[in-house]
Formats: C-alpha cells, sequence, structure tokens
C-alpha cells in the first residue's frame, strides 16, 4: 500500500474523535516520511541514516498535524496533504539538529534521545540539517504527481521557503542567540517568536489550506490570525513547561533557558501572567476561526491541544 493510500483516512474517512484522528495522522506520517527520506542502505549510508535517525520515532507530529487539520476544512486530497506535512516536518526536523549544536543551544537531548551531534558527531549533524532542508523542497516540488495545480503548487513552495528563511524561522533563531543575557521587551518577545516558532506553524495551516483551494483573502486572513495566536501560544507553553516540568516530561533538557539566561515569557511576565496569556492566545485562535463555523473543529481543537498539552 502507498503512503497516499495509508494517508487517506484523516481527511477522507468519516469524522472520528479527536485522540483517534490525531493518532491515525502521526502513525501515517511516520510512515509516509519513513518513504520520502531516502533508505539508510544508500550511499552516503551514514548521513541517511542519521537523517532518519532525526526526524522519526518521536515528535508530536504538531506542523503535520496543522496541516491535515486545515485539509480537512477546504477538502485537501490526501497524497497533496501528505507531502505538505512531510516537507515542514523535515523543515522541523533540521532547525532541531542544528538549534542542538554546540554553536547554539548545545543540548544532548531531544526527543528523549541523544541528540545527533551526540549520537553522530558535529559534521554528520550539520550535513543532517542541510540535507533535510534540500528533501523538504524535493517532496514539495513533486506534489504535481498528486495532482495540484502548477500555480498552487507555487503559493506553497513559497510559503515554506519564506517561513523557513531570514524572514522566518532563521531570522528569529538569530534575534534568540543575539538575545541571550538581554533585557528584551514584551514586543522584542513577541516579534522574536513569531519568527522563529510561529512560521512554520503559521506556514503549516496555510499550506494544507492551498492544497485544497485558491485561497480568498478574508480565508488568508482568518487563517494567519489562527497561525499567529498558536504560534504565540506555543511558545508561551514551551516557556512554562521549561521552567516547571522535568527532562523526563519534555523528552529534552528541563530548565536550560533560565540556566542559558535567555528571555522567556515566565522571566518577563512571570508564571501566572504567563498561563493566562497562553489562554488568552487560545481563545483568540477560535475566534479567529468563527469565519469557517464547525467545518474548522480540528483547528480548534489543535489549539486546545497546544496550550493543554503536559510535554
Amino acid at each position: 500500500m502507498t503512503a497516499a493510500a495509508q494517508l487517506s483516512s484523516p481527511i477522507d474517512q468519516p469524522a472520528s474523535d479527536f485522540s483517534t484522528w490525531m493518532r491515525q495522522v502521526q502513525a501515517d506520517m511516520e510512515s509516509a516520511l519513513g518513504q520520502f527520506l531516502p533508505s539508510e542502505t544508500s550511499t552516503p549510508a551514514k548521513l541517511h541514516q542519521a537523517m532518519r535517525y532525526a526526524v522519526l520515532d518521536g515528535g508530536k507530529r504538531v506542523r503535520p498535524l496543522l496541516v491535515f487539520a486545515a485539509g480537512e476544512l477546504f477538502s485537501t486530497p490526501a497524497a497533496v496533504a501528505q507531502r505538505a506535512a512531510a516537507a515542514v516536518e523535515m523543515i522541523h526536523a533540521y532547525s532541531l539538529v542544528h538549534d542542538d549544536m554546540p554553536c547554539m543551544d548545545d543540548d544532548a537531548l531531544r526527543r528523549g534521545k541523544p541528540t545527533v551531534h551526540v549520537k553522530y558527531d558535529e559534521a554528520t549533524a550539520l550535513l543532517v540539517g542541510d540535507a533535510l532542508q534540500a528533501q523538504a523542497f524535493v517532496v514539495l516540488a513533486e506534489i504535481d504527481a498528486a495532482g495540484l495545480d502548477a500555480e498552487r503548487q507555487i503559493v506553497m513552495l513559497r510559503l515554506l521557503a519564506q517561513a523557513s528563511g531570514s524572514l522566518g524561522m532563521c531570522g528569529g533563531q538569530a534575534i534568540d542567540l543575539a538575545s541571550v543575557g538581554l533585557s528584551l521587551s514584551l514586543a522584542e518577545l513577541e516579534q522574536m517568536h513569531k519568527l522563529k516558532t510561529g512560521a512554520l506553524l503559521r506556514a503549516s495551516v496555510l499550506l494544507g489550506a492551498w492544497g485544497g483551494k485558491a485561497l480568498a483573502q478574508n480565508e488568508i486572513q482568518a487563517l494567519e490570525a489562527y497561525g499567529t495566536a498558536i504560534g504565540l501560544a506555543f511558545q508561551v507553553v514551551d516557556d512554562i513547561l521549561d521552567a516547571t516540568a522535568d527532562s523526563a516530561t519534555l523528552g529534552k533538557t528541563a530548565g536550560k533557558d533560565a540556566a542559558d539566561n535567555k528571555p522567556t515569557y515566565v522571566s518577563i511576565l512571570g508564571l501566572p501572567e504567563s498561563q493566562a496569556l497562553a489562554e488568552k492566545l487560545r481563545n483568540d485562535a477560535h475566534q479567529a476561526l468563527a469565519i469557517f463555523g464547525d467545518k474548522a473543529r480540528r483547528l480548534r481543537e489543535l489549539a486546545d491541544l497546544i496550550v493543554q498539552r503536559k510535554a
């Protein structure tokens, strides 16, 4: 059975409860990612093994879940959602590999296992990130095989590129590195995380939607407002968990932001105010979806998941 066939159920089958739907998407994405990544036996084997180590067998798959939830809203074909979700997840995985390296956050634990540079070596980790970024665009560039027209394919390629680059995720990481030990205002912290974390989350929503149709301007505005709210909420909750949970629960080193003297929502606002902000952002996300009515149920459920998660 092909990955496209395996992934037909989350979008094409009758509505199920949220936890069942989420587990189905997560399981099917694991299979699809395994097929879209190079075989671990193909040359260069070490690099391909490390790429698969970085991507497979771990992670909440929030970005693919957002792709599929938005895809349900706009009747995106499963095969299209599959490739869009895999592409954005590869970009996310590459960013984690590089973020964990000694020249950046210098972390030894990710998703409950040794980080790529610890498991392999720093040079391999660098190449893994580079190769995953390229592979993401290979996967998305071949989305026409799933029946997508060229105009929307170009829109989707541009969305992912912009969200990944200096005006998106990479730009946010640069601001983050430059902010260690500094006192940021709340507005400055928000801008950093709109890029570092929020850009790929917003792109995930828009990729899922564009896979179904050419969007009207009011639809784009609503989805961008939703994506901005959940992007900030995701980071607020990350900061809360970093301050309150342990490493075993998180699957990564807890308390590292404070140890590294990094500005966070908790360090600027305090814990109760950060928790209140996360709840406000959840409500903002729900309100942004009002124009879609009940059809946006999965996106609302994901906003709840992002704010109420414990890891």
